[in-house]
This record gives structure tokens, sequence and C-alpha cells, in this order.
């Protein structure tokens, strides 16, 4: 199914645009200078980008679907193939792991802002 692969190559926003170091970066000048503030920037920054990674495959997803569906006349096997593509479910239940785990962080960053 090449035509479904072609979307996937696309460099994601998190590698692009490196706008998530610079965020975490700023962060972390206003939080105390601690060994678990540092894991837990890192932490941070690893669930912005694996998120975001996540986000531009299920983007792709989506991209190939459209492309699919705007040939003159589709294959209903190339249809099917798009229909049981559970990569990108896969990936929705990875994103919904990732914001769990952002929202446990910032609530540690909020945290550590109040200390400070």
């Amino acid at each position: 199914m090449p035509a479904m692969q072609t979307a996937r190559t696309v460099v994601p926003l998190s590698r692009s645009v490196d706008a998530i170091r610079e965020s975490v970066d700023r962060l972390e000048e206003h939080l105390p200078r601690r060994e678990d503030t540092a894991v837990m920037l890192d932490f941070l920054e690893d669930d912005l980008r694996e998120g975001l990674d996540a986000i531009a495959e299920v983007e792709a997803h989506f991209t190939d679907i459209l492309d699919l569906l705007r040939n003159e006349q589709p294959a209903p096997i190339a249809l099917m193939e798009a229909a049981e593509d559970f990569r990108v479910l896969n990936r929705l239940e990875y994103l919904m792991v990732v914001v769990a785990q952002l929202r446990r962080r910032l609530s540690q960053a909020a945290g550590k802002l109040r200390e400070g």
C-alpha cells in the first residue's frame, strides 16, 4: 500500500522546530535547581516530543485517507486497507497515555513553582 506510506515520512513538528526544548528551558529558569526537577523536565520534554510525534502520525493517516478519496477511481482494496490501519488506533491509545503523563508532570511543575 505505497500511497499510505508517503505521508508518514514527513518530519514531525517536534523534530523540525525545537520549540519544545526552548519551552522546557524557559520553564526550568523558574523552577528550583534540584535533581528531581531536572528529571521531571527531561520526562516532560520526552512526553511533549512523543505526543507531537503521535499527533503527526494520526494527522498523516487522515491525510492519506483524504488523498485516497481524491483519486478518480479509488480501489476497493485501498479503501479496505485504509480502514484496517490499526497503527492509528495504537497511536491514539498511546497519545492518551502521554497526555495523562503530561498532566502529572505539569502538576509537579506547578507544585515546584509554588515551592520556589
